[in-house]
């Protein structure tokens, strides 16, 4: 399995810090939430993790994987649904990273567009352009796109924000198969109920690595309410990595 490991990592913008002096090790083929404050630094530690940002100090091991054998689905209103394509269309994307941008689609490509969309409940949906999709709609076509990739490292940015209470459990429902097959899942989320269900470890992070661990020993009151006071005393104006001396 391909461990996912932080070693004293700092990232940011313009020079300050977004994260910063954060270690931890994700275990292959693990569960895990990614939680904490607005502005903590969920999505920018994912984007770093995809290669899309570099560390201003410390480093990240992904466990030897290349970039194909990442799969990253972002918050769905980064997405632009006006691009004129189906949802076959976009779902088919899903097997670039094998075929090439270029490449053709086989008759065994087809059968499994076709089954990643009846996995996800869409079979019928091939043609509709993807501007008309509800929320959730959009988000089933996202996951089968996903499903394609056949990544050993998923990570997904608030999956089942602003969609129905049904999507969110048919898509939890794929993320545990996904688990099953020994993937390696992380997910920023900020429902601490589902967490507590679904996901069995956690890495609470308000800039800072708060707790990380198993779901019931992070999201205590105690590691909230730290997490909580830590977002609400960061100077945005600070040299990096300057840290808050207990």
């Amino acid at each position: 399995m391909n461990a996912l490991r932080f070693s004293d990592l700092t990232l940011g913008y313009d020079r300050h810090p977004a994260v910063h002096h954060l270690t931890a090790e994700i275990a292959g083929g693990s569960l895990t939430a990614l939680v904490g404050p607005n502005g903590g630094g969920k999505s920018t530690l994912l984007k770093a993790i995809t290669g899309a940002l570099s560390p201003l100090e410390g480093r990240i091991d992904a466990g030897g994987l290349s970039r194909r054998e990442i799969a990253y689905l972002p918050q769905i209103a980064d997405i632009d649904r006006s691009f004129p394509i189906s949802v076959y269309e976009l779902v088919s994307t899903g097997l670039w990273n094998r075929t090439g941008i270029f490449g053709g689609v086989s008759k065994t490509d087809r059968e499994a567009i076709f089954a990643a969309l009846a996995a996800v409940g869409l079979s019928g949906f091939e043609r509709r352009p993807i501007g008309t999709l509800s929320g959730g709609q959009m988000q089933r076509a996202l996951f089968a796109r996903l499903s394609l990739q056949n990544a050993k490292l998923v990570l997904l940015d608030e999956p089942f924000a602003a969609i129905d209470t049904r999507t969110t459990h048919d898509l939890v429902h794929m993320i545990e198969h996904w688990h099953a097959e020994g993937r390696t899942i992380v997910a920023v989320l900020h429902d601490f109920d589902l967490v507590r269900r679904h996901f069995p470890q956690s890495l609470l992070l308000a800039r800072e690595g708060v707790a990380f661990g198993p779901t019931a020993q992070v999201l205590t009151p105690e590691n909230l309410f730290r997490a909580r006071h830590m977002i609400e005393a960061f100077d945005p104006h600070a040299d990096l990595c300057v840290r808050e001396v207990a």
